[in-house]
């Protein structure tokens, strides 16, 4: 296991800013539960190739299937807005 999955294996509650960062706290969380990745494409209906990339912090992977992987291993993701921003909203 690399040294930038073991920083995920800790610390799952740090902001993740990337699209690497984000694909190795679903790799932590997929081996912290003990399922392959096979088992994770095929629960969340997705590809096996797909996930793959996903994982790998692919930039371009799509959002329909990242948020079908992330409610798989029961993971949620939060939009928060920086430290100090108003909590003003426009349409």
């Amino acid at each position: 296991m690399g040294q930038g999955t073991d920083k995920f294996l800790i610390r799952m509650l740090d902001i993740l800013t990337n699209s690497t960062e984000l694909g190795a706290a679903i790799r932590a969380e997929r081996k912290r539960i003990g399922v392959t990745q096979k088992e994770l494409a095929m629960t969340a209906g997705v590809g096996l190739r797909y996930l793959i990339e996903l994982e790998r912090g692919k930039p371009t992977a799509r959002m329909e299937g990242m948020f079908k992987v992330l409610q798989a291993l029961g993971l949620k993701l939060t939009v928060t807005p920086p430290p100090g921003a108003q909590g003003t909203r426009t349409s």
